[in-house]
């Protein structure tokens, strides 16, 4: 694995011998799974990773948990609960110190994380589906068919600066580390690209990805590694890699899911390894980018709690899967 960021200045601390050790678990596959979280009644659940914290929603609200110094346990009691939504959340992001939530009601929640400030304000005619933040402007996209674009300054929240008619339901939505432009991941039911690119100044089409996608090829999740590449994934079972520098009519490299699930999510290391997130028994999937097929395949459900993953994260020695009824952390580094 490539170590970025905080992850490196804690991974640079262990001894050399430790390091090769997890990064060998990684590649054979060696991990022990533990439950980390149980909850009542089957959820889709989202969460992110922030320093020693792990936030995950739960129907209308949004978790913050604390780990233990092992990294493969969290504090039984949250450290934080955020209210304010009236239905679900569908999905949030970090924008520190805020958390942006989109919820089923239309509305997008704005919240502070160690304080008790909350705003909300209606979004959209239908659920917000995803949401991105940077750079002090927020994105959105709904099931209405619309993808928005909002300042998150405080004077000004509610405010929509753009609204964008996409002809198809939003799933996924990232805006670029440049901050001048944004993508998003549709249906692909109503446009004939479930991947186009917006200006974020103007609100203008910049440009589509791909070409020929079957009806119904929607993407679920879309990441920018950097300016000029990105990941994308979705109900058409293949995880693609996009470098706009390359050609925005083909991407470079794809991997196909071995049995025809839709892949709800993806994470990357920045380098070699590729996790997936399937539709079915809780099946998280290990890739090397330099290779096609898959490298190790871990399913966390039995058959009759089948279960897909919705949300994964990993750090360098562990990786973490949101699944209906339970929170999974597989364990690299003591398996």
């Amino acid at each position: 694995m490539r170590l970025r960021g905080d992850s490196l200045q804690k991974m640079t601390s262990v001894p050399v011998k430790e390091r090769v050790k997890v990064s060998q678990n990684w590649r054979l596959g060696r991990c022990r799974d533990r439950i980390l979280l149980k909850w009542r009644g089957s959820q889709m659940p989202w969460m992110q990773l922030e320093d020693d914290c792990l936030y995950i929603s739960q129907a209308n609200v949004i978790l913050a948990y604390q780990f233990r110094p092992d990294g493969a346990s969290l504090n039984r009691r949250p450290l934080r609960v955020f209210t304010g939504q009236n239905e679900d959340v569908c999905h949030f992001v970090l924008a520190n110190p805020h958390i942006i939530s989109a919820g089923g009601d239309g509305k997008i929640g704005v919240h502070k994380t160690h304080s008790t400030y909350t705003v909300k304000f209606s979004a959209h005619e239908q659920e917000v589906n995803c949401v991105d933040c940077k750079g002090g402007i927020i994105v959105s996209g709904s099931r209405d068919r619309t993808a928005k674009v909002w300042p998150l300054a405080s004077g000004r929240l509610g405010q929509c600066l753009h609204t964008i008619q996409t002809e198809d339901r939003v799933w996924s939505i990232a805006i670029s580390p440049l901050l001048s432009s944004f993508v998003t991941g549709t249906a692909c039911c109503g446009h004939f690209s479930p991947l186009r690119i917006w200006d974020l100044n103007s609100g203008q089409l910049v440009t589509h990805l791909g070409s020929d996608f079957p009806l119904g090829a929607g993407v679920l999740d879309v990441m920018y590694e950097s300016p000029s590449t990105l990941l994308s994934c979705g109900y058409d079972t293949y995880v693609r890699y996009w470098d706009l520098r390359a050609s925005v009519r083909k991407c470079v490299m794809e991997w196909e899911e071995p049995h025809n699930s839709t892949l709800y999510c993806l994470q990357t290391d920045g380098n070699h390894l590729l996790a997936t997130g399937s539709s079915y028994y809780g099946v998280v999937q290990l890739w090397d980018r330099r290779q096609r097929a898959c490298l190790h395949a871990f399913p966390l459900t039995p058959t009759p709690l089948s279960s897909p993953v919705y949300c994964l994260r990993l750090t360098t020695r562990h990786l973490y899967a949101a699944l209906s009824y339970s929170l999974h952390g597989l364990d690299f580094q003591n398996p």
